[in-house]
Order: C-alpha cells, then structure tokens, then sequence
C-alpha cells in the first residue's frame, strides 16, 4: 500500500503552504502598485506628448505674430517716410501762399 507519512516533511509542506499565501498576497499587492505606477506613467506621457503639442502650436502662433510685427513696422515706417514728404509738401504750400499774398499785394500797389 501506500508509505506512511513523514511528520517531518508534511509540515515543511504545511508550513511552505502558509508562508505561500503571504508571499501570494505580497505579489498581488505588488503587482497592483506597479499596475497603478504603469497607469500613472502612461498619463504622464500622454500629457506630456499633448504639451508638446500646444508648444509646437504656440510656437507656430509665435512666427505668425512675428511676421505681423514685422508687417507692421514696414507699414509704419512707411508712413513716417508719407508724414514727412507731407511735411515738405505743407511747407512748399505755405511758402507758396505767403508769396501770392505778397505779389496781390504788390498788383494791388502797381495799379493805384
């Protein structure tokens, strides 16, 4: 028939079997944190990739604004060159209108 059982061995196997469940639920415990800690860290790269993302927008928009400034500048400095030709052309006119004034005067003396 069968052997006889050895004290010695089934408790080596009884105690084997209850530091086993322990170890099976320090397992489960560290699994699910490394679980949690993967989760975490997919988040993390996820969010980091979407700030990549409105960087590279932001930084678009930056070039944008950057060729309208430099539209505008052109613009302006084209103006200043129009404001002073106007200048020049306002002080022609007053020159001219102070001469008229002097030469009407003039007419008027010469036909007295």
């Amino acid at each position: 028939a069968g052997r006889p059982a050895v004290p010695g061995k089934m408790a080596a196997a009884d105690q084997q079997a209850r530091y086993g469940q322990p170890a099976k639920g320090l397992l489960s415990e560290k699994v699910s944190t490394c679980t949690t800690d993967v989760i975490a860290l997919t988040k993390q790269i996820l969010k980091g990739s979407r700030s990549s993302e409105l960087l590279g927008q932001a930084a678009r928009n930056m070039v944008m604004q950057e060729d309208s400034i430099l539209h505008s500048e052109d613009s302006l400095r084209k103006m200043s060159i129009i404001t002073t030709h106007l200048q020049y052309q306002q002080e022609a006119i007053q020159k001219n209108v102070e001469l008229s004034t002097n030469l009407q005067d003039q007419l008027k003396h010469l036909l007295k």
